[in-house]
């Protein structure tokens, strides 16, 4: 991969999927406030979209349920991206920006419990099959917020306030 190792391209994959949900909830809390980080919002979109990509490097035989979350999120981090940079958030593109970033924000946290019930002997310990109403609960819980916080950021989230990031 890269020509890297399987354990250091997996590690480098982990470390920008943590890269882009650290700097989503940052951009997120920003959105939130009309305050938004140009810094934070871009990284995010950055490292999200090289997540997605760097998860079709894999050495997998077939399509995996991964691989549509990833072609998901792109195609959500594609409308994200050129809402912002190319429609600058007027009009219509505002409240597809928030819902497609937060929606992208979600795929990654939602694959990150995945991976938590997966590799952390605890967590795998309450749900080993991840049917068990642990990890029913807590994909609950994770829906249910990313759900509120895309409605909260489309209401609450105004383009006159994103101004720095026009070019």
């Amino acid at each position: 991969m890269i020509g890297m190792s399987l354990a250091t391209f997996t590690l480098l994959h982990v470390l920008i999927s943590l890269i882009g949900i650290v700097a989503g909830l940052t951009a997120a809390i920003g959105w939130l406030k009309s305050g938004p980080s140009r810094g934070s919002t871009a990284v995010f979109l950055a490292a999200t979209i090289l997540t997605s990509v760097t998860g079709f490097f894999f050495p997998v035989p077939k399509l995996l349920p991964s691989h549509i979350v990833g072609l998901i999120s792109l195609a959500m981090l594609a409308l994200a991206t050129f809402a912002l940079y190319g429609r600058h958030l007027l009009g219509l593109w505002r409240p597809i920006f928030t819902v497609t970033a937060i929606l992208s924000l979600y795929l990654n946290v939602f694959v990150l419990v995945i991976q938590a019930f997966l590799k952390i002997p605890l967590l795998k310990s309450w749900a080993p099959t991840q049917t068990e109403p642990a990890f029913v609960v807590v994909q609950g819980v994770v829906l249910l917020v990313f759900g509120g916080l895309a409605i909260l950021t489309t209401v609450r989230f105004r383009p006159a306030h994103f101004a720095a990031l026009r070019p």
